[in-house]
């Protein structure tokens, strides 16, 4: 009996796409074969973790999974669908994998009236009227193409890098390695030739196609081509001004925090930020964040009191409801 893909992964039949994602990340860091190297039984437990993750973390694979179980692949590479008649029994065929994925221009439609001749049981001048069926030599297909979401983090979106990855199929767990042009965000595909399916018939492999989503940083956001970062600054660098260090996609630059500066107020180092196609980049917005210490000692609380009575300010007198 097949293995039940909830249980590979630890979690309920109701489980939410982000459940399943952190069950995969946990199991995944624990059984991986960089980890492992001489655990068979962990290196199988990887592939299984692997495939249950690439079924259960697609929507229509769930769905099917849900309705059919194990069988779920064979039922949808048929093409047919269930409590539906006429043409819907169609439904499902992927036309990218019977024209041979597009390759060579119109080079997809090689055979295809003779496909539809089959199909349908001869059409004209075919084995309708009682000749002698008519025999086609089909070109080779392209394999299927397959689609694998690519986390990478935002040091790599913003200045482009190679990063490396594992792809599970039935038999194996192959490492890719990949070059990331500088840019990328969410959303963004990638396409590596013939690096999917394999052919039915002796034809080109399929492509893979990589959907990069682009993790949160700690301290950095993004905002279009410019970055944006929260730098704490003390209560006198603050008020007289100073000289800070401030990190970069870069390196570390040194930036002056005006005399005066209060939280909130923006600087702007231009360049500092997402790396572009053309070679140009766009900024990093520097916020200040005034940081009071939350205790102090008697003289220093004495020194605050004397600087508030030699420093009077109206900050609240236009406030109104």
């Amino acid at each position: 009996m097949a293995e039940d893909l909830y249980q590979t992964l630890g979690v309920s039949r109701s489980a939410t796409k982000d459940d399943i994602k952190k069950a995969h990340r946990k199991l995944a860091l624990k059984y991986h074969p960089d980890k492992n190297p001489d655990d068979k039984a962990a290196q199988d437990k990887f592939k299984r973790i692997q495939e249950a993750y690439d079924v259960l973390s697609d929507e229509e694979k769930r769905a099917a999974y849900d309705r059919y179980g194990a069988d779920f692949e064979k039922i949808r590479g048929t093409g047919f669908n269930p409590g539906a008649g006429g043409a819907a029994g169609f439904e499902g065929l992927d036309l990218e994998q019977i024209f041979g994925g597009g390759r060579g221009g119109n080079a997809q439609f090689d055979g295809f009236s003779d496909f539809f001749e089959q199909m349908m049981g001869g059409g004209a001048g075919g084995g309708a009227r009682g000749g002698r069926p008519r025999q086609t030599r089909q070109p080779p297909a392209q394999g299927a193409n397959l689609r694998h979401e690519l986390e990478i983090p935002l040091e790599i979106a913003v200045r482009g890098g190679q990063t490396e990855f594992y792809l599970q199929s039935s038999s194996s767990s192959d490492k890719i390695a990949v070059n990331i042009p500088a840019g990328v965000e969410t959303g963004t595909k990638i396409r590596l030739r013939e690096k999917g399916q394999p052919s039915p018939n002796g034809g080109p492999p399929g492509d893979l196609i990589l959907i990069i989503k682009v993790s949160d940083h700690p301290h950095f956001r993004r905002s279009g081509r410019n970055l944006e970062l929260e730098l704490p600054v003390s209560i006198s660098e603050a008020i007289l001004g100073a000289k800070v260090d401030v990190p970069t996609p870069a390196g570390t630059v040194t930036m002056t925090i005006p005399p005066g500066s209060s939280s909130g107020k923006r600087l702007r180092l231009k360049g500092q930020g997402v790396k572009q196609r053309d070679g140009s980049a766009g900024d990093l917005i520097v916020i200040v964040q005034v940081n009071v210490p939350e205790t102090i000692d008697d003289e220093s609380k004495k020194l605050i009191e004397q600087f508030a009575d030699k420093n009077p300010q109206a900050l609240r007198g236009n406030l109104t409801f």
